[in-house]
């Protein structure tokens, strides 16, 4: 258990199908005791275990399986072998005999229904989380696409962004298809001030200034940037400001990259 809590959320089913044992089932009821959460999450539990319990198919023995039984309890009770007297179905107590017979086959039974279930719900775990691996690479691929296409295109401008006095020093350039609006920013700057960011912008030929995104650097590592704008958006230039930690919807900072498209 991490701080008190199950780590895993097994747990829960295993100690309501009494499989938890020692200090384990110790420390699991202590917890619970004074956990609102965790003693919720075993109400839900025990719920489970119950309807799969009531879920178990009802097996109805063959009469050589009934009497087998009988003989055992008659001679466990006397020490000795006893005559069994088979009683017929409309009797009285006949069919509690039956449905006590009937416990430890389905109990076993519910039981693997359970352990199969959990087994069950590990497996679509691990497959949830491949799935977003996937789809994670999936993502990085096209980007990666993206990013090559535009270095491709012919009609792709390359700026390079120049350092400002009296501020961070770095290099950086961006990569613009105004046809298709994406934006590759690759830059080196030092780390910002633990109150600071760093925000890129696109300044076009007229109008405000549009945010292309908010980054933050660690010292000798290259920052990579990929955005898009509206496509056909003509540039004039490309600046890095320092900015409020999260960035600003205009720039109010100082300008430490600039770069004016040619």
């Amino acid at each position: 258990m991490s701080n008190g809590h199950p780590t895993r959320e097994e747990d829960f089913d295993l100690y309501a199908l009494g499989a938890l044992d020692g200090d384990e089932k110790r420390a699991f009821e202590s917890h619970v005791a004074t956990c609102a959460t965790c003693s919720e999450k075993l109400s839900e539990a025990q719920g489970r275990m119950a309807l799969l319990a009531l879920a178990a198919p009802q097996v109805r023995p063959s009469p050589g399986v009934k009497e087998s039984l009988m003989r055992q309890i008659v001679g466990s009770s006397t020490g000795r072998g006893g005559t069994l007297r088979v009683m017929p179905a409309k009797e009285p107590g006949a069919f509690a005999g039956w449905m006590w017979a009937l416990v430890p086959l389905a109990g076993g039974f519910a039981g693997a229904i359970v352990f199969g279930w959990l087994h069950i719900m590990q497996l679509d775990k691990q497959i949830e989380a491949l799935d977003n691996r996937v789809q994670e690479q999936n993502a990085q691929i096209v980007s990666e696409q993206s990013t090559i296409e535009v270095l491709a295109a012919k009609d792709t401008v390359v700026v390079s962004l120049a350092e400002q006095k009296q501020q961070p020093q770095g290099t950086a350039r961006v990569l613009y298809n105004a046809r298709r609006g994406m934006i590759v920013y690759n830059g080196t700057l030092p780390q910002a001030p633990p109150d600071k960011s760093y925000e890129l912008w696109l300044v076009p030929t007229s109008g405000a200034p549009i945010n292309v995104g908010v980054f933050e650097s660690v010292n000798g590592v290259t920052n990579r940037v990929i955005a898009t704008v509206p496509p056909g958006t003509p540039a004039k230039a490309f600046a890095v400001t320092l900015e409020p930690r999260g960035g600003k919807p205009a720039p109010t900072g100082p300008a430490v990259l600039v770069g004016p498209v040619s």
